[in-house]
């Protein structure tokens, strides 16, 4: 081999090094917030990891039209409904499609989920059919806007600056 040829290879197993070196510094500048996050999160919800997991669940599932660009409508609370929900016209779900979105059992979904609605961060519906709360997209809306996105988006900064 020429020299040239070997001060290439050397170059390239340089570069490469030099790559796996800065990926492993983004990915733990990751890890470290995804933590520092997940410590947050656990003590915001009773200690009980599972509770922002099917609250998250229900929220994009009660969201998910917005993201496809329909806007929501006003409907008029029904009389029936055990507690009312935000007057928005959210898409609905129940424990069992919570239940499979998750991979959880049933029951504990089933029991979190009263959980849920006893603080107030979930409203069920006398069908069965569940909402997230309007109290819950204020509380915790304000939460992400605060604190957790601009936190995500200096990390993300960060990780750019990084892999330059």
């Amino acid at each position: 081999m020429t020299p040239t040829g070997r001060a290439d290879g050397d170059a390239e197993e340089a570069a490469r090094h030099e790559t796996q070196r800065t990926l492993r510094s983004v990915a733990l500048l990751l890890a470290r917030y995804q933590v520092r996050n997940l410590k947050r999160t656990f003590d915001e919800f009773e200690r009980d990891i599972l509770l922002p997991i099917l609250l998250g669940e229900i929220a994009l599932h009660n969201l998910g039209e917005r993201e496809n660009g329909l806007e929501f409508v006003e409907r008029m609370p029904d009389p029936d409904d055990d507690a009312p929900c935000d007057t928005r016209s959210l898409r609905p779900c129940n424990a069992y499609s919570i239940a499979a979105a998750t991979g959880l059992p049933r029951e504990t979904v089933r029991r979190k989920i009263g959980r849920l609605i006893e603080l107030g961060w979930i409203n069920r519906r006398h069908n069965g059919h569940l909402y997230v709360s309007s109290d819950a997209l204020a509380k915790f809306g304000e939460l992400l806007c605060s604190r957790e996105l601009p936190e995500l988006l200096a990390i993300a900064d960060r990780a750019r600056r990084l892999m330059k």
